[in-house]
């Protein structure tokens, strides 16, 4: 679907939710120092957007070089079969896809920050847009109940959207009705970090990454939940019990760290749950199997659910976001950062001068039954 159709689909469609007109709170640096950098200018903080402070998101920072790319796919017991081919879906130029989730019929939802929507992708690869209206929205998770929540972040830098002082960070219901989650911390200032990517809870709550691990509460505040972490990519396991998100910075290669589920916001037994071996890790997945599958530059990284390398599917781009979709979840779409044009050029557009292609594969290894991811 071409950038100015999604343009002009969300042109008609309906009114704002999130509330205009709220005002950006003091820095928080104070009370959380390990999470938001007490020297960081509030414009420079906008600037990094999601992912660790100072840490450009691992797919993007890679993308524009789009030097030659081994894709063969070699075979992963249970999870790939050698020769896999990876199918173009969908691109767009901008910030236009990221969160990558599947719905209870297989399509694939994504979250498009730079216009404000989140668009669905079904088996026959049409794009619609499936929720118009969701001011700065990031990532996507989805409860067990059917509901699907929505990361919200301030604009960047450069952005030329008209409303921009409207678009708050926040944690959202955004179907099948609309609810503000949290978008204030405890003290009852307004929430000044961006979210990142985000796991629904099914107890009303969402957890968050955005440098440190946080927790929105159905009480409607924030909470920090783990600290000194440099998080991205977060998702449960399949029985929900456990808590992985990735951590990483730097030049070594990130790790996988794993938290026991006590209940809503209440996280133990921290843990480093396996070693990435290749930089740092963005999105996140798990199959019914319990493998955890964690996007990178060279591909998607498998990992059994005892923290054991299985091996890399590499992927045509640096990839930021992935999911299990498709009528019977046995197909992997994943998120890359980046596309051309019709002469082969990179489209750069948006504040990050960026954009979007989507692709998926056919899989050995299916997505979690009754889960959205």
């Amino acid at each position: 679907m071409k950038r100015n159709t999604v343009v002009v689909l969300l042109s008609g469609l309906c009114a704002s939710f999130l509330l205009p007109g709220q005002a950006q709170a003091q820095s928080v640096a104070a009370s959380f120092p390990a999470c938001v950098p007490a020297a960081q200018p509030a414009a420079q903080a906008a600037a990094r957007g999601p992912g660790a402070p100072g840490q450009a998101p691992p797919g993007r920072g890679a993308e524009p070089q789009r030097i030659p790319r081994d894709v063969t796919v070699t075979a992963i017991p249970g999870v790939v079969a050698a020769g896999a081919k990876w199918t173009k879906v969908w691109q767009a130029g901008g910030n236009s896809a990221d969160g990558i989730l599947a719905d209870k019929d297989g399509n694939a939802l994504v979250a498009q920050e730079d216009y404000d929507a989140v668009l669905k992708i079904d088996k026959n690869d049409k794009a619609s847009v499936y929720v118009s209206n969701a001011k700065g929205v990031g990532s996507l998770s989805m409860d067990r109940r059917g509901r699907l929540y929505g990361a919200h972040r301030t604009e960047r830098p450069g952005s030329t959207k008209p409303d921009q002082a409207s678009i708050v960070n926040a944690i959202t219901i955004l179907a099948p009705d609309r609810k503000m989650v949290a978008d204030k911390w405890a003290d009852a200032t307004t929430l000044s970090v961006r979210p990142n990517d985000l796991a629904a809870d099914s107890q009303g709550g969402a957890y968050f990454t955005s440098g440190c691990l946080y927790y929105a509460s159905a009480n409607g505040t924030v909470t920090v939940v783990a600290e000194n972490l440099r998080t991205n990519g977060i998702v449960f396991s399949p029985d929900d019990a456990t808590l992985y998100v990735t951590n990483g910075g730097g030049q070594a290669p990130g790790t996988i760290v794993a938290f026991d589920v006590k209940g809503p916001g209440m996280l133990a037994n921290r843990r480093d749950f396996a070693t990435l071996q290749m930089g740092n890790g963005d999105g996140s997945a798990v199959d019914s199997e319990g493998r955890l599958y964690v996007t990178s530059n060279p591909g998607v990284q498998v990992f059994d659910k005892a923290g054991k390398y299985l091996g890399l599917i590499p992927t045509l781009r640096g990839v930021i976001s992935v999911a299990f979709a498709g009528p019977d979840k046995k197909t992997l779409y994943v998120v890359g950062s980046g596309a051309e044009d019709a002469n082969g050029q990179p489209i750069r557009e948006g504040p990050q001068q960026t954009a979007a292609t989507i692709y998926k594969l056919p899989m050995i290894a299916q997505g979690v039954k009754g889960r959205s991811k």
